[in-house]
């Protein structure tokens, strides 16, 4: 049929675009914070791309939602704004005959929004938990950047690394401050490297260098010059972090009802619930009278979409406190939704002009 064909490639076109943009938008925001926090020496450089990743898959399903809702609106939308609608409607086609080809173009996506929700977003959460845990057990000198200040994870050494010369292992130009039983020592060397004894204990050797010790405040201090210090590498143990909701699996959620495991689930489901009923409700929210303008329509759509949004962040919190149970928290405001979505179909069929009437 000649009207599905061209809806179908039509609805296609704009949300490929439209995910694009939004992927874009995310994909840029995520790495200038990325950036930052390695910049400041949170971790390594080379784990950027790796937070980055599992940013994004934890943020996509939020994004198709969006996508989904922006590109049935902005495709009836044109419609209404080219007259196209008027031509269907005279064909003899009703508003309602817009939801079976929506739906068909939405299932995969939806089922994708799904997938991403209950089970990869929570994975990808998880992996980024493991990875940092990883990054904050490694030792002092493996996170130092050249050219960044760095204070060691017991507070009470700070280095400064001008380049790496050679292997990772060698470094040049080497300003180190420590502090020992009320003694500040402040060494400069031209290069060092690390050694690792046969019962595992790691040293950072400084060789060709200068010490300045004494205690702080006080003019009087010792210079001392040596041809090669080594300095015992402290390991450190990272607290392990407390497991949250969100990086939990969905079997996990479900095995394990508390409070906050049950807003988690509340918020995982109402995830793909509410992509389908914002797909829904586009079609009728794009009604536009071309002599009106179409300002208001994108008004109203953008402003049921916030309120649909905060209204199940709400029922989340609320579930968690135990101001809502569960399958309230999960229903209420899809079940209202759906009540305005009928509404706003009944308004448009029988209380807009006739040609939207089949």
């Amino acid at each position: 049929m000649i009207f599905r064909s061209a809806l179908y490639k039509e609805l296609t076109s704009t949300a490929l675009a439209v995910f694009l943009v939004l992927l874009a938008i995310t994909f840029t925001t995520l790495l200038i914070r990325l950036l930052g926090q390695a910049a400041s020496g949170s971790f390594a450089a080379e784990a950027v791309l790796a937070f980055l990743g599992f940013s994004v898959l934890n943020n996509l399903s939020v994004l198709l939602s969006l996508t989904l809702f922006i590109a049935v609106l902005m495709t009836l939308i044109r419609c209404y704004r080219d007259s196209e609608m008027i031509i269907w409607f005279s064909s003899g086609l009703s508003l309602t005959a817009w939801v079976r080809p929506v739906v068909y173009f939405s299932v995969p996506l939806i089922l994708s929004i799904a997938a991403l929700s209950l089970f990869l977003a929570p994975w990808s959460l998880l992996k980024s938990e493991e990875l940092r845990q990883q990054i904050e057990t490694r030792d002092d000198v493996a996170t130092i950047a050249p050219g960044v200040f760095k204070e060691s994870k017991h507070a009470d050494r700070v280095y400064f690394v001008e380049n790496f010369a050679g292997s990772q292992n060698t470094v040049r130009n080497i300003f180190m401050q420590s502090l020992q039983h009320d003694k500040l020592g402040v060494m400069f060397s031209e290069h060092g490297y690390q050694a690792t004894e046969k019962n595992g204990d790691r040293f950072l050797v400084l060789l060709d260098g200068r010490r300045y010790e004494g205690l702080a405040g006080s003019a009087e201090y010792k210079i001392l010059e040596f041809g090669r210090y080594a300095m015992r590498i402290e390991p450190f143990e990272a607290k392990m972090a407390a497991v949250t909701p969100k990086s939990l699996s969905t079997a996990k959620l479900v095995k394990h009802p508390s409070p906050e495991n049950s807003a988690e689930l509340v918020w995982r489901i109402g995830l793909p619930v509410s992509a389908m009923i914002l797909v829904l409700l586009a079609i009728p929210l794009a009604f536009a009278n071309p002599r009106a303008g179409r300002s208001w329509s994108l008004i109203l759509a953008l402003l049921i979409y916030m309120v649909y949004s905060n209204l199940l962040s709400i029922s989340q919190a609320w579930v968690a406190q135990q101001k809502l149970s569960p399958s309230s928290g999960l229903w209420g405001v899809h079940v209202a939704m759906l009540v305005l979505m009928v509404f706003l179909f009944y308004r448009r069929l029988y209380f807009a002009p006739s040609l939207n009437k089949k």
